[in-house]
C-alpha cells in the first residue's frame, strides 16, 4: 500500500533547523534564479531556457510563487522591480504599488472606524478598509512590456504557474507552516476562503491548509492568470475579476468601486530612476587577493560600489541612509574599520542598530507617495545631511527616542527573488501581500486574497503619510542592486523580505559580503539582528527592542544591554522574524560573466542555475 505525505514529515513537532547544516554557493554562466520556492525557481529557469530574459523570468517566478507560497505574495498585492539593463549598464525602477480608493478620505475612514476627534488609531489590518488596489497584475504586465525580451508572450510566461494551479503541486515545508498559521484568519475573512485551502471532508468546513508534501490545486487562480495572459491588464482591472474584487469589498463594508480599478488600469505602473548611494566604507575598495589564472590581483574597485534602491514610496532609502551614516562614523573615527573577527560583535551591532534607528526616524516621517508630498530623497542621502545625522551616534550608549519615531510596525510577509540571464541583465523583484495572506479576503472565483497595505496609512492629519483618496502608502517592499562604481558593471542582485526588517537585512547582508568577506551563501546564513519590527505571529512587538537571532552570543547580548539596549534572543521558529534573502553576485573571467548565488536557509527555496 502506497504511503501518504505524512510519511515524509512524520514528526508532530519539527525543529526549525534540526541540525547544523550548510549550503554551497551555486554558480552559472547562463543565469540563476534565487527564490523561496524551488518550483517557482523552476518556472523561471524554464522561461530563460525558452529564450526569455531576466524580466520575463521574474514575472514567471512571481506568478509561481503566488501559487506555491500564497501566505507571502500574490496578484492581490503589490510589486516593485529594479532592472539592470546590461547593454546600457543602467538600473531602472518600476513601481507596481496600488492606491487607496477615491472614497477613502480621512474623515470617512475615521467615521467608519468610530474614531472621535483627537483619537489616534490605525486601520485594522484584517478589514476591507486596509485594501489598496492590487498593483501586482499591472506591474507584471509592465515588467514584460518595458524590460522583457520581446521573444515570449505573457501567456507563455504565465504558463508554468497556470500548470501548477491546474495540475497541482506538492507544498513545501515552510509554506505549509505559514499556510496553517493563517488558516483561521482566512476562514474568518470572507465566504470564499475555500478557494485557497485544501478540500478535506474530515476538516471543519470541509477545508484546511495543506500539510508539507501534500498536493494543492488552485484552478481559480490559474483562471485569473489565464485572463491576465489573454487580455493583459484589462483582464484584471475590468471584467469578472474586477467585479469580484469590488463586490467582496463592498459586502464587507469597503468603499471600492469599479472606477478605482479603472483608474489604476489607466495610470499603470510608474517607471522611474532608482536612487543611489556610493559606498566606500570599511576599506571595501582595498581588497587584494592572489591572482587567479593571470587575472588582476585586485578583487574590488577602489571607488567602492553604488548601492541602488527603489525610491519612495518604498523604504529603500533607509538602507542607503544607514550605510552613509556608517561611512561617516568611520570617517570621523567614531567607529573603527571592522576586522573579519568583529562580525556580530557588540561594537559592530551597536553601530548598525544606531545607524538604522537614525535612518528609520527620518524615513518614517518623510517617506510617502511623492505625488502627494515632496519627499526630499536626494537631500536625505546627501553627504552633508548624513554627516549631521551621524552626530546623534554615541559609541557608549543607546540613543533615546529620536525625532519622528522608530520602526515599530509589525507586519511582514513578502517574497523577494533575484534573476540573472546569460546576457548580463538582472531583475531584483519583490512582491507582497503585506501581512501574511493580506486581509485574507478572497474575491469569488479568483483564487487569491487581497492585500492589506492600506493599514500603513496614518490617520493623523498633517502626517505626510496620512490617508487620502487614490494615494499610495508608505511601502516596506524594497529590491536592491549593487554595481561597481568604476564602470557601472553588475556587482550584486540581492534583497531580504520581511516588512521593516528589509532595509536592516540589506545593510547586514551587504556588509557581510563587503566588510567581512562572506560568500553569498554565508552572507545569508549568518545570524541577523532586527530592531523594533516583527511579525504578527511572533508576538507583541516593542519598538525599542533589539531582537538577536540565535547564534549571536549571550555575551554580545549582555554587552548590548549594558549600552542601554533592550535585547531579546529569538530561537527556533521565531527566527522567521529576520526575513528570507536571496543573493546573486557577478564577476567576469575570460570575457564571460559568472554568477554566484545563495538562498536563505530560513526559507524553502534555493538558487537554481540555468
Amino acid at each position: 500500500m502506497a504511503l501518504n505525505a505524512r510519511a515524509i514529515y512524520p514528526s508532530s513537532n519539527p525543529d526549525f533547523i534540526s541540525f547544523p547544516s550548510r549550503r554551497s554557493v551555486v554558480h552559472s554562466t547562463q543565469g540563476i534564479i534565487a527564490c523561496t520556492q524551488p518550483l517557482a525557481a523552476q518556472a523561471g529557469q524554464r522561461i530563460l531556457r525558452d529564450g526569455g530574459n531576466a524580466a520575463d523570468a521574474a514575472v514567471a517566478v512571481a506568478a509561481a510563487l503566488n501559487m506555491t507560497e500564497p501566505s507571502s505574495t500574490g496578484i492581490g498585492g503589490d510589486m516593485f522591480c529594479l532592472f539592470y539593463a546590461a547593454k546600457e549598464r543602467k538600473v531602472r525602477a518600476l513601481n507596481g504599488s496600488g492606491r487607496s480608493s477615491q472614497n477613502s478620505t480621512l474623515a470617512r475612514m475615521r467615521d467608519d472606524l468610530g474614531m472621535k476627534p483627537g483619537d489616534t488609531g490605525e486601520i485594522p489590518i484584517a478589514s476591507a478598509h486596509s485594501v489598496t488596489t492590487p498593483g501586482a497584475a499591472g506591474g507584471w504586465v509592465d515588467t514584460v512590456e518595458k524590460f522583457g525580451s520581446g521573444k515570449l508572450s505573457l501567456e507563455q510566461i504565465l504558463t508554468p504557474a497556470i500548470e501548477l494551479g491546474e495540475q497541482g503541486f506538492p507544498v513545501s515545508e515552510l509554506a505549509s507552516f505559514f499556510w496553517r498559521n493563517g488558516e483561521k484568519a482566512i476562514k474568518k475573512a470572507s465566504p470564499n476562503f475555500g478557494e485557497i485551502l485544501k478540500s478535506d471532508p474530515h476538516a471543519p468546513d470541509g477545508k484546511r491548509a495543506p500539510l508539507p508534501g501534500e498536493l494543492m490545486k488552485n484552478p481559480t487562480l490559474a483562471n485569473t492568470f489565464r485572463l491576465l495572459a489573454k487580455h493583459g491588464k484589462k483582464g484584471f482591472y475590468s471584467g469578472s475579476v474586477a467585479e469580484a474584487i469590488v463586490k467582496v469589498l463592498q459586502d464587507l463594508g469597503g468603499r471600492y468601486e469599479m472606477d478605482d480599478l479603472s483608474y489604476h488600469l489607466q495610470q499603470g505602473s510608474q517607471e522611474g530612476d532608482a536612487i543611489r548611494l556610493r559606498f566606500n566604507g570599511q576599506d571595501i575598495g582595498r581588497v587584494f587577493t592572489h591572482p587567479v589564472d593571470g587575472e588582476s590581483s585586485h578583487s574590488a574597485n577602489e571607488e567602492g560600489v553604488d548601492v541602488w534602491e527603489h525610491p519612495p514610496n518604498g523604504q529603500g532609502i533607509v538602507a542607503l541612509m544607514a550605510l552613509g551614516i556608517l561611512e561617516e562614523l568611520e570617517r570621523t573615527q567614531k567607529i573603527p574599520i571592522f576586522r573579519e573577527t568583529d562580525h556580530n560583535s557588540a561594537p559592530y551591532l551597536h553601530a548598525i542598530i544606531e545607524s538604522l534607528r537614525i535612518a528609520f526616524a527620518d524615513a518614517n516621517w518623510f517617506v510617502t507617495d511623492p505625488t502627494f508630498s515632496k519627499v526630499p530623497t536626494q537631500e536625505m542621502i546627501s553627504r552633508s545631511y548624513l554627516a549631521e545625522r551621524a552626530k546623534l551616534f554615541d559609541a557608549n550608549k543607546a540613543s533615546d527616542r529620536l525625532d519622528h519615531g522608530s520602526p515599530a510596525h509589525n507586519h511582514s510577509d513578502t517574497v523577494y527573488f533575484a534573476v540573472t540571464d546569460k546576457d548580463g541583465n538582472a531583475a531584483s523583484f519583490i512582491n507582497s501581500n503585506y501581512s501574511g495572506f493580506g486581509t485574507g479576503i478572497v474575491p469569488q472565483g479568483c483564487g487569491f486574497p487581497l492585500q492589506n497595505r492600506g493599514a500603513n496609512f496614518s490617520l493623523t492629519e498633517h502626517d505626510p503619510n496620512v490617508l487620502a483618496p487614490r494615494k499610495r502608502p508608505y511601502h516596506t517592499i524594497i529590491p536592491a542592486i549593487v554595481t561597481n562604481a568604476s564602470d557601472g558593471s553588475l556587482h550584486t542582485v540581492y534583497g531580504v523580505m520581511g516588512g521593516f526588517m528589509q532595509p536592516q537585512g540589506h545593510v547586514q547582508v551587504l556588509l557581510n559580503m563587503l566588510t567581512f568577506k562572506y560568500n553569498p551563501q554565508a552572507a545569508l546564513d549568518a545570524p541577523r539582528i532586527c530592531i523594533g519590527a516583527g511579525l504578527p505571529e511572533v508576538g507583541k512587538v516593542l519598538d525599542r527592542t533589539v531582537y538577536l537571532e540565535e547564534g549571536i552570543g549571550e555575551d554580545v547580548a549582555d554587552a548590548l544591554a549594558e549600552l542601554g539596549h533592550e535585547v531579546a534572543i529569538l530561537r527556533g521558529w521565531e527566527r522567521g522574524l529576520f526575513g528570507r534573502g536571496q543573493v546573486i553576485r557577478c564577476h567576469e573571467e575570460d570575457g564571460k560573466l559568472v554568477y554566484s548565488a545563495g538562498s536563505d536557509p530560513r526559507g524553502d527555496g534555493a538558487a537554481v542555475p540555468v
